[in-house]
Order: structure tokens, then C-alpha cells, then sequence
């Protein structure tokens, strides 16, 4: 088969840590990526996922894809971590997917990382199949199961009915009828068959609801790679998946975290030669006389398409599930990509039309959640968004200055407040970059979410002076005195 002729959809898998992802990953699987699967001693040795793991299936191209020109359908499964200490990898992996299974254990529902992962698919992607596993173990018999499964899957409904995934199919499944995975064989992770619950009707319903993905090969390359390692006598490779525009054999690509240029000698997708890629392909590129001990993740580019910022301002939205009150000069881990960095935001947003409160950024649309903020709260509590929206800023215009970040509500619509937000390192920034803020440092037992806002990249901005500042953002506050006078 023409590699060519072959439409790739990047699946993210989700959920909280031990609902049984890399099983499923596994279960569906029939092609491994050198990162597949738990290979790694350190996740054997934990029994927990540490990084993204890669591996694929294909399946005919279905009808509602047809006026395409491929032959096949290929999901490559990008299986996430689910502890919640490794949310920047998780923040990291989702940035690429088109589409998401979140994995929901059947005996305990919705848990404190399943939520967190909603929110993440909710700001990063359009789509998404509840996949309901380990039915197994709630009944042994598909009559004594029925009812308990019927009970569950209308709860989700439930959950999800407010959210950007209302529609989304519930599939009961199991990846993994009550035995467990041969382990890997010399380093390698194995597929071998193992009895499963309702696979087939996961992959159809994936292949059947599955839309048609923004592909281009026009503007800037923009790779980003979750893995280096050296091949001896071939050279060092990167695999990762390509977000804009294309690359081929010979093109000159920039490392910008090293700040060098190097040529594509080769290239791979799942083991087989190409000559080019383009936006959403998962690939292996081969460059050489690059030390693979100088990068472990990153992003390659086309040379001087990518900037070095301490500072920028960004459209975002709060995200309704983080119960704190989001403060200007608050601090928070702002993620770029698989970069994650320590920063301070500074909000402002339009006037509001007949304004005459303070200027303090408080009115009746109260920047914290009406509910406590808790996971038991879900219902209702997240509000579906197009990110894909071009945010309205005009630097010649005056915006008003915001104590607090707004919830999206009539009177403050998606994209319309803003931040400048001041990193304390310098952050590689790709055009229109996906922003992530959260609260890192917040207790991973904690049953609340830790991620803030999000926001896209407008403008790089330049500190260094009040006059450059003002040229990019005009910001007031509107102050009142109240006294009494005595006659």
C-alpha cells in the first residue's frame, strides 16, 4: 500500500490512571511504533504509563471519507499517561490529536483525572467516543450486565450533556477479559491475542462517525517529536507528528531549541520508507551528526519560522472547572507544546457597552464557578468553545484593565478578554500557538482540576521599555473617590 493513499487520524486515549488505556491501545493495535506500549523498564517495573506511547490500526476508508483521495484509514493511538503527576505530558500528547477515546473505568465512573482529561480533549479537540471498559468485571454475564451498563452509560450522558462531546457515543467495551498482556520479549512490546468485549463495534463506530480532518501541505513546516534516540550507522531520528505544512527527503529543518539546521536523510511511518509527510502524518525523520543525548522532545521547524519569546499577549478563555479565582499577576505553569514554563498574567479585555462600574473587572459574571468546583460538579460545568475562533485585537484600540479572568457568559464571549502573561524563561513559539496554564504545584490528590485558562498566540511583545509595551497594548483603569462632605 502507497503510504500515500493512506489518511492518518491521531487518536488520543485519555482517562484516569488504571481504566485500562494501554490495554485498549494494545487490544486495537496491529502496527507499534518504536515507542508502544509501556516498553520503556521504568513503566514495566511501575505498572503505570510514564510517556506517550504510539501504535496504529487501519481499516478500510469509510463512505462519509470517500470523495478523499485515500484508500485507507489509518488511527494512530497516541495512549497518554493518566497519573496526575504527569499532566505536562498529557497537557503535551493532546496538542496533537484530532480525535479522542476517553477510557472510563466501569466499576468507578468519573475520577479526578478523567475529568481533567475531558477538559484537556474539550480545549484541544472536536471529538471524542466514551469508551466504558472493564465490563467485564461488573458481571459475568451479559444478561446480569445489561441493566448495570444501561444505569452507567445514562449517568455519562448526563455528565457529558453541557460539554463540546454531548453527542458523542458511549461503547461499553473490554480490552482485556480478565487476563493480563504477555510482557515484552527482549525490549519489545508483543501483541498477542487475548479474549476482548465489543472491540468491533469501538473500531466501527470510530471509522463511522470519524470527520474529515484540516490537512494542508501549505505554510511553514511545524514538526513536533516526543522522541530522539540514535540508530548506529543510520543516524538519529526523530518521531513525532507533523502539525503544518510538510517535509520531505533533502528539506532543511531547523532545530530551534538548539538553534541549528540540519537536512532530512530519510524518513519513516510505522517502519515504511516515504519521501513526504504532511500536516497530521506520524513520522520518523532521520537527519544525522546530531547528538541525541541534547533532545529528548521539541520541535523542528522551517528555518527562522519559529520565535524566541519572554513575553506575549494571547485571546483566552477560564476554564469553568478550576474553582479558584484566576488573579492578574497570579503565577501558573504555562505550557507551549511539550514546553512548560513558570509565568505571570496580566488581564484586559473590551469595554464593556455603558460601563460604569470601577474598571476592577468585577460584575454580575462572577470569575468563579457557581459550583464548588469539585469533580462531582461536572454536570454542566464546562461550556463548549470554538478555539478555532480568530480572536478580535486591535493594538491601536484602549482595552480595560481586569482584575480577575471572566467565565465565557453573554457579556464576555469566547476569545474576547486577554492577557499578557511574562515567562520567566525564554519559550519557543510556533505561529498561532496553543497556550495551556494551570496550576502544577497544586496537591495531585486534590479532587479538583488544576487547569486554569487556555488561549492562542497573538502577539509577541517586547518588555524591555514602557514605549514598546504601549505599542502593542493599551490598557486603562477607570478609578473612583467617594467621600462625604460636611456643611
Amino acid at each position: 500500500m502507497d503510504p500515500s493513499r493512506v489518511l492518518n487520524i491521531n487518536v488520543g486515549i485519555l482517562g484516569h490512571v488504571d481504566s485500562g488505556k494501554t490495554s485498549l491501545a494494545r487490544a486495537l493495535s496491529t502496527i507499534l511504533s518504536t515507542a508502544a506500549l509501556d516498553k520503556s523498564p521504568d513503566s514495566q517495573e511501575r505498572g503505570i504509563t510514564l510517556d506517550l506511547g504510539f501504535t496504529a490500526f487501519q481499516v478500510p476508508l469509510p463512505s462519509q471519507l470517500s470523495h478523499l483521495p485515500y484508500d485507507r484509514l489509518q488511527f494512530t493511538l497516541v495512549d497518554c499517561p493518566g497519573h496526575a503527576s504527569l499532566i505536562r505530558t498529557i497537557i503535551g500528547g493532546a496538542q496533537i490529536i484530532d480525535f479522542m477515546l476517553l477510557v472510563v473505568d466501569a466499576q468507578k465512573g468519573i475520577q479526578t483525572q478523567t475529568a481533567e482529561c475531558l477538559v484537556i480533549g474539550e480545549i484541544t479537540c472536536r471529538q471524542a467516543i466514551v469508551v466504558l471498559n472493564k465490563i467485564d468485571m461488573v458481571e459475568k454475564t451479559e444478561e446480569a450486565r445489561k441493566p448495570l451498563i444501561d444505569k452507567i452509560t445514562a449517568r455519562l450522558k448526563r455528565t457529558f450533556e453541557k460539554t463540546v462531546f454531548k453527542d458523542s457515543p458511549i461503547i461499553p467495551v473490554s480490552a482485556c477479559c480478565g487476563l493480563a498482556f504477555p510482557p515484552p520479549e527482549d525490549g519489545k512490546a508483543v501483541l498477542a491475542p487475548v479474549p476482548t468485549l465489543n472491540l468491533d463495534v469501538l473500531m466501527d463506530t470510530m471509522a463511522r462517525t470519524v470527520r474529515e480532518p484540516r490537512r494542508s501541505d501549505k505554510g511553514a513546516l511545524l514538526f513536533e517529536f516526543d522522541h530522539c534516540f540514535l540508530i548506529k550507522g543510520l543516524g538519529t531520528i526523530l518521531t513525532g507528528t507533523v502539525l503544518s505544512g510538510s517535509i520531505e527527503i533533502g528539506q532543511n529543518i531547523e532545530l530551534p531549541t538548539l538553534k541549528i539546521e540540519k537536512k532530512v536523510k530519510s524518513m519513516q511511518m510505522f517502519h515504511r520508507p516515504i519521501s513526504r509527510a504532511v500536516q497530521g502524518d506520524r513520522v520518523g525523520v532521520c537527519v544525522t551528526q546530531l547528538d541525541a543525548n541534547l533532545l529528548e522532545r521539541g520541535i523542528a521547524a522551517s528555518p527562522g519560522s519559529v520565535r524566541t519569546l519572554s513575553a506575549a499577549i494571547i485571546a483566552l478563555n477560564k476554564v469553568r472547572f478550576y474553582k479558584e479565582e484566576v488573579s492578574s499577576k497570579q503565577r501558573f505553569h504555562i505550557t507551549v507544546g511539550h514546553q512548560t514554563v513558570m509565568g505571570s498574567a496580566l488581564f484586559f479585555g473590551l469595554p464593556p457597552q455603558g460601563d460604569t462600574s470601577s474598571g476592577d473587572g468585577s460584575d454580575s459574571s462572577s470569575s468563579t464557578s457557581s459550583s464548588s468546583g469539585s469533580m462531582s460538579d461536572i454536570e454542566g460545568s464546562l461550556v463548549a468553545l470554538d478555539i478555532q475562533s480568530t480572536p478580535p485585537y486591535d493594538s491601536r484600540r484602549d482595552y480595560i484593565y481586569q482584575d480577575v479572568l471572566h467565565l465565557t457568559s453573554p457579556s464576555h464571549p469566547p476569545f474576547t478578554q486577554f492577557a499578557l502573561l511574562e515567562f520567566d524563561h525564554p519559550i519557543l513559539f510556533p505561529e498561532g500557538s496553543l497556550i495551556i496554564a494551570s496550576k502544577l504545584d497544586a496537591d495531585v490528590n486534590a479532587n479538583s482540576c488544576r487547569i486554569a485558562f487556555h488561549g492562542r498566540l497573538l502577539e509577541p511583545v517586547d518588555t524591555s521599555s514602557r514605549d514598546k509595551l504601549h505599542e502593542k497594548m493599551k490598557i486603562y483603569k477607570t478609578k473612583c473617590k467617594q467621600g462625604i462632605i460636611e456643611r
